[in-house]
């Protein structure tokens, strides 16, 4: 039998590992397959915290389409700044596009009403928060976002420090108290997971788990 191709959409290397991982673990069945331009992150970072320029829904558009050339029985994202032009994106093709948070939000929505993120990435904030919001507003729920931004976290991954990336998020972490979930808002964060979960004792949810399995509910449904 044919295993589902899934094109697994990249904005920045730093992801790649992450749902590689979750990939192996949760669908060893799927053809995996990594589509990346981080040419995407280096421009909404110079572009900053507003919305999405036309340009960049066009190119998602370009890319989704060149994922859909390839065979994709779904198309995976794994970049958090992008979430509008990623809801476009599954509108206009024929095959599931899975943003990476919407699954993870679900999932802390359900646990509560006080819920934490801590983020790397700050473009990626503002439209974070608005799909949080909109989706807990959308099944009646008045659960409250906090978002904390761990300054110096990405660069030190990007520059293959793991361990201070890591050591950074747990600091964090540490200052947090009260709170039903705590989520962690990018793919390449996850990497931190287990030593989160060792520092404290709510739930710790990380995206590229629930973006799998989320993923693999839509192909096989």
């Amino acid at each position: 039998m044919n295993r589902p191709r899934i094109v697994l959409l990249h904005a920045t290397p730093v992801a790649m590992e992450p749902v590689a991982q979750a990939m192996a673990r949760l669908w060893p069945e799927a053809e995996a397959i990594n589509l990346l331009d981080d040419s995407l992150g280096i421009d909404r970072e110079r572009d900053g915290e507003g919305p999405l320029s036309p340009q960049i829904f066009a190119r998602f558009d370009a890319l989704g389409r060149y994922g859909l050339g390839l065979g994709a029985r779904g198309i995976l994202a794994t970049c958090s700044a992008f979430g509008p032009a990623l809801a476009q994106l599954d509108r206009s093709l024929p095959v599931p596009v899975v943003k990476p948070n919407e699954p993870m939000f679900r999932a802390a929505i359900g646990m509560g009403t006080r819920i934490a993120m801590l983020a790397t990435f700050a473009p990626a904030i503002a439209s974070m928060e608005q799909e949080f919001h909109e989706l807990a507003a959308s099944v009646g729920s008045d659960a409250r976002l906090t978002t904390v931004l761990v300054s110096g976290a990405i660069e030190a991954l990007r520059a293959g420090d793991a361990v201070t990336h890591n050591r950074l998020l747990v600091g964090a972490v540490a200052e947090l108290r009260g709170f039903d979930a705590i989520m962690l808002a990018h793919f390449s964060t996850s990497r931190a997971l287990a030593d989160i979960q060792a520092a404290i004792s709510a739930p710790v949810l990380s995206a590229p788990e629930s973006a799998v399995a989320e993923m693999l509910a839509r192909v096989a449904g």
